[in-house]
């Protein structure tokens, strides 16, 4: 099942705990701690938000990661939702994690997904997304798990952040964790 290929993911990932504990306190430290996690999956990593402090709550597209994590996580949010189509209001949120959620957007309809997350942040809310790097120029089609995926080369991602309205202003890049070869990559940025 696909939920159980990634619950227990981070466990032999410290570079992305990293990156998601300092997200949080950031978060915290705007001093609005609503945040979503976009893509949430089996939900392990709203889970983990909730535990940094956070009043967080996932959203997926797929019915049965929503099932899975409301049964996983019973005290914790999750709803069905699409990220270019979030049912959250204008300038809620102080966070939004994008967890390796991105990777299956085609390059060309992800300026718009990521004017959704800007959307819903508020001034100085801010957006964690990880990913699969690459060097190069351009984004990489790759065959995954479930669907084709994109990985990125970390500045031209920055760049679309920063069109979108973000100050991507961290960024950590560290050894290959998939077959490919390719980089994980995590971008930390700022509602401008």
């Amino acid at each position: 099942m696909y939920a159980s290929l990634f619950a227990n993911r981070l466990e032999t990932q410290p570079f992305s705990r990293a990156m998601i504990g300092t997200f949080a306190e950031l978060v915290r430290a705007t001093g609005n701690p609503r945040a979503a996690d976009v893509g949430c999956g089996p939900g392990h990593l709203t889970a983990m938000l909730h535990d940094l402090g956070l009043d967080a709550f996932g959203l997926d597209l797929a019915p049965g990661m929503v099932v899975h994590a409301r049964q996983a996580h019973p005290a914790l949010r999750f709803q069905e939702a699409r990220m270019e189509s979030l049912p959250i209001e204008d300038g809620a949120l102080g966070g939004v994690l994008a967890h390796y959620s991105m990777i299956h957007t085609p390059p060309g309809e992800l300026p718009e997904l990521l004017s959704e997350q800007v959307r819903v942040l508020a001034p100085d809310g801010l957006l964690l997304v990880s990913f699969f790097g690459t060097d190069g120029q351009e984004p990489v089609r790759f065959n995954h798990k479930v669907a084709p995926a994109y990985s990125w080369p970390a500045d031209s991602l920055a760049e679309l952040l920063a069109d979108a309205g973000l100050d991507p202003f961290a960024r950590l890049l560290h050894d290959p964790a998939s077959e490919q070869g390719f980089l994980d990559a995590h971008l930390l940025a700022r509602r401008s």
